[in-house]
């Protein structure tokens, strides 16, 4: 049972009661025909091979209101390409495997860095961007959700939960962002809880009222992987190839959409998927890069927002954001206490002192390199610089696929 509280400026729709899902499939059924929705599914050839996306599959299997799924694969020779296709073959919609290392597809970057594009570096975030512009190029759709294949408590209701708000016209949104908790026997999601949010509330004591860290405080948990939108939002929005992509998602939504169109959805009642190693020692993997990758996408959206984050100022929020964090810590303790929770203070002060060192980290970069925004460009100037490049883009995709 959730809450029916409405935090921050964004609309929050809870997850009141057990759902109704065969109601809920049949009224987007219906809302379908009108707004035709493209599923992306951001994958790993690896990921094939584990228990989560095999139940993913069976789920999306029973779903009649989705119109397109896009498998937007990485980490895959010719070989598994193949195996891929028949892996998602079981699935009644219209399926397509982009596949991103693929020499199609590795010819259309090529001609992108020839006009002076770069759209980044191999990831999630570049698969993601590559899959927007297959939806553009195939004009079938007018929503797009986006999940990723590692969640282990998926279920229809799940999916549904996701398109909704954006499939409803009677709603009016352009943008959900799901949200869950993540709980075993101990609290998961520790960027979001010891790091994303004291970040964010240390800027806003440091920095004062700025609507931009209102609106990202308002998301009950911004770090996210699944989304919805309409396609305009896909054509417009730039998003990063690192991995600030879910803030940096969230950091473009918020300049080119009305805040009342934007909203967040409780999915489920508990999430599970993969957990990320700490790392505290590499700055190149793991919890420690992820906190470098957000804290750099952060720092310079608000730079754009005319902000001066000089060297001084972002040594205080060092101090500031350890003290938030450390109080933090204490908070979800005694959370854990009433709810019987395994709780080690000692782990969740190593990550705290690990994501103090992602912010040092990326402070240094943001002082050597301040124009530097790991940002792919949007559609709208990919298609302004090459006229025909979504066309290439699809015809590539539909030869491989064939």
């Amino acid at each position: 049972m959730s809450d029916f509280f409405q935090p921050g400026v964004i609309t929050t729709l809870h997850r009141l009661k057990k759902a109704n899902v065969e109601r809920m499939e049949m009224e987007m059924e219906f809302y379908s025909r009108h707004n035709p929705i493209a599923l992306i599914l951001p994958s790993l050839y690896s990921e094939l091979k584990e228990k989560a996306l095999k139940t993913i599959v069976s789920e999306i299997q029973k779903v009649k209101y989705i119109n397109q799924v896009i498998i937007t694969l990485g980490k895959a020779d010719r070989r598994e390409f193949e195996h891929t296709k028949e892996f998602f073959s079981v699935l009644p919609q219209q399926t397509t495997i982009i596949w991103n290392d693929g020499d199609r597809i590795r010819s259309l970057y090529e001609i992108l860095n020839k006009n002076d594009i770069s759209a980044g570096e191999d990831g999630k975030g570049r698969s993601t961007w590559m899959a927007f512009g297959f939806v553009l190029a195939s004009e079938k759709s007018n929503v797009i959700a986006l999940h990723d294949c590692d969640i282990l408590s998926y279920d229809r209701e799940f999916l549904a939960r996701l398109c909704y708000p954006v499939v409803n016209p009677n709603l009016g949104y352009e943008f959900c962002k799901g949200y869950y908790a993540r709980v075993t026997n101990k609290m998961h999601g520790r960027v979001t809880r010891l790091f994303v949010t004291p970040l964010i509330r240390s800027l806003e004591r440091l920095l004062g009222h700025l609507p931009f860290l209102v609106y990202l405080d308002s998301f009950r948990y911004p770090l996210a992987g699944e989304f919805s939108m309409i396609t305009d939002l896909a054509r417009i929005n730039r998003i990063p190839w690192d991995w600030g992509l879910e803030v940096g998602v969230l950091s473009e939504v918020f300049r080119n959409c009305s805040l009342r169109r934007i909203c967040q959805v409780n999915l489920t009642e508990n999430y599970e998927h993969k957990h990320q190693e700490l790392s505290s020692d590499d700055p190149g993997k793991g919890l420690l890069r992820m906190s470098i990758d957000i804290a750099k996408n952060l720092f310079r959206n608000l730079a754009s927002e005319g902000i001066d984050l000089s060297e001084s100022l972002l040594k205080t929020l060092k101090a500031t954001y350890l003290r938030t964090a450390q109080e933090t810590i204490s908070k979800y303790h005694d959370d854990a206490a009433i709810n019987g929770l395994d709780f080690d203070r000692h782990e969740e002060g190593v990550a705290v002192e690990t994501f103090t060192k992602g912010i040092e980290l990326a402070s240094k970069a943001l002082m050597e390199d301040p124009l530097s925004i790991p940002l792919i460009p949007n559609w709208s100037r990919v298609t302004s610089a090459i006229p025909d490049f979504l066309e290439r883009l699809k015809n590539a995709v539909d030869d491989d696929n064939t």
